[in-house]
């Protein structure tokens, strides 16, 4: 049965958790905690949730101190539909909310380049408004809003999926800031994260450099062959990296250094046999110098997966939403954005962009974990100004002020509208179900941790726990009996 709830019902539960979006967004900007430091920013959402009436099921979730999943239930618990909240900021991407590169007032560096403070208060905020809807009309279900720490880093998904948290789930929902209206049908790319390490032997390099065994070529000849490795590699592969320690003077034979290195393609398949290769360099390097190679492969994500029949029927609740309705403010601050950045002047997008047809992209996301796990589906909503780009100055602005809070709200109407046809139509939900049956084929999913990588790597000291709850403590002791 498709959802029968009339437009202006689901209207005005959004707009009463309007405010709710707004605390959380305007909250989560200003503290600009950047992943796997989100305390404050974790506590911000789960206050919300707690005061709405939702659950607290557990923080410091699937080993990630800044995790979290919370949930709501009404009747027997089914169907169950997911939100995945973000929140992590961006070093070096902090900005006042002006239409201009500025420094914050209060000299925070740290910034919402991505507008991740949007997104976990767009989803949130969903969840709240589709609970009182549900509520009102007495639908069953499950709302279950996981709090997605450090996507731009080593990303809770991945950590979540692996426990198997999004299982049981019937479908989940996501958005994200961006230039366009869109619905993110899209095929992102698998990738792994590495640090190679090499080990050798100090000497001095002017009178005794037969007695060292130089790091540093050994660093030279991996990335050396790296780049040879590219020329047999598919198109859609990508290799970055940069060194991270390369040696402290020049007339010290070096005995450490480390490579940072992202391997990208088309789907684990290939990452996995880029990284085998890139492990093999790795070792040859180190026979070459006669030095130690250590290869950590501490973090990777699936290729997202698209859902047809999810993209379709959000393209319909899209089109009918329509890009927020900009105030001519917003609009000249957009312009001044784009006049600074030496782009054309065209303002905010009003238009929705038509569905497209599954395009491959180059870059990754950690949404692609709950993906392989449950239909899933997304969009994109207009944050910031039209050519400019996330991860800029400009885009830490406009999530500070007006424009990324409209784009939330917009968002919120868009992923409760389609929230509500999951509860209720069983034949999407059946649908969906076998499109990604369809498009896993004979597949079983492994996680692309490795099995003894039980946290993230860059954890910091002060949170480096087994996950417990001291990331967000005493929450616990606010919600609902």
């Amino acid at each position: 049965m498709a959802n029968t709830v009339e437009s202006q019902t689901i209207v005005r539960a959004v707009e009463a958790v309007q405010p709710t979006i707004a605390r959380i967004s305007a909250a989560v900007w200003e503290l600009a905690e950047v992943g796997l430091h989100e305390v404050e920013s974790a506590n911000v959402h789960l206050r919300e949730l707690v005061g709405a009436g939702f659950r607290i099921v557990s923080t410091g979730t699937a080993g990630v101190p800044t995790a979290f999943l919370a949930e709501w239930t009404q009747g027997e618990g089914e169907p169950r539909i997911g939100f995945l909240a973000e929140y992590d900021a961006l070093p070096g991407l902090g900005n006042a909310p002006v239409p201009r590169q500025e420094p914050r007032a209060d000299g925070k560096s740290s910034g919402h380049g991505c507008g991740h403070n949007l997104i976990g208060a767009g989803l949130t905020g969903a969840a709240i408004a589709l609970k009182a809807l549900m509520e009102a009309q007495g639908i069953p279900g499950t709302l279950r809003v996981y709090g997605c720490a450090a996507e731009e880093t080593e990303g809770a998904k991945v950590y979540m999926a692996r426990e198997g948290l999004f299982a049981d789930l019937d479908a989940c929902l996501h958005w994200h800031p961006g230039p366009i209206a869109a619905v993110i049908n899209v095929r992102m790319a698998a990738n792994d994260s590495l640090k190679i390490e090499f080990h050798g032997t100090k000497a001095h390099a002017g009178i005794e450099p037969w007695k060292g065994r130089s790091a540093l070529h050994a660093m030279e000849v991996a990335a050396h062959s790296v780049n040879l490795m590219r020329e047999h590699l598919e198109p859609t592969a990508r290799l970055h990296y940069v060194f991270e320690a390369a040696g402290t003077a020049p007339n010290v034979v070096t005995d450490y250094t480390r490579i940072w290195m992202k391997v990208r393609d088309a789907d684990r398949r290939r990452v996995n046999a880029a990284t085998a290769w890139i492990r093999q360099i790795a070792e040859a390097a180190a026979l070459a110098t006669q030095t130690r190679a250590h290869v950590i492969h501490y973090y990777g994500v699936h290729d997202l997966l698209p859902n047809t029949p999810l993209a379709e029927r959000m393209q319909q609740h899209l089109e009918h939403v329509g890009t927020p309705a900009w105030t001519e403010e917003e609009q000249a601050f957009a312009r001044a954005c784009q006049r600074e950045l030496g782009l054309p002047e065209h303002g905010l997008a009003r238009q929705v962009v038509p569905l497209q047809h599954e395009p491959t992209i180059g870059g990754s996301s950690d949404v692609a974990e709950a993906s392989w796990a449950t239909p899933t589906m997304g969009i994109m909503m207009p944050s910031l100004p039209l050519h400019a780009s996330l991860h800029t100055w400009a885009a830490t602005a406009c999530a500070g002020m007006s424009i990324g809070l409209q784009g939330a709200v917009a968002a919120a109407h868009v992923l409760t509208r389609m929230g509500l046809d999951l509860l209720s139509d069983a034949e999407l939900r059946a649908a969906a179900r076998a499109d990604l049956a369809r498009r896993k084929g004979n597949y079983t999913y492994q996680s692309p941790l490795l099995p003894e990588q039980r946290q993230p790597l860059n954890l910091p000291q002060w949170l480096n726990s087994d996950g417990s709850v001291e990331a967000v403590a005493g929450m616990e002791q606010l919600a609902p009996t």
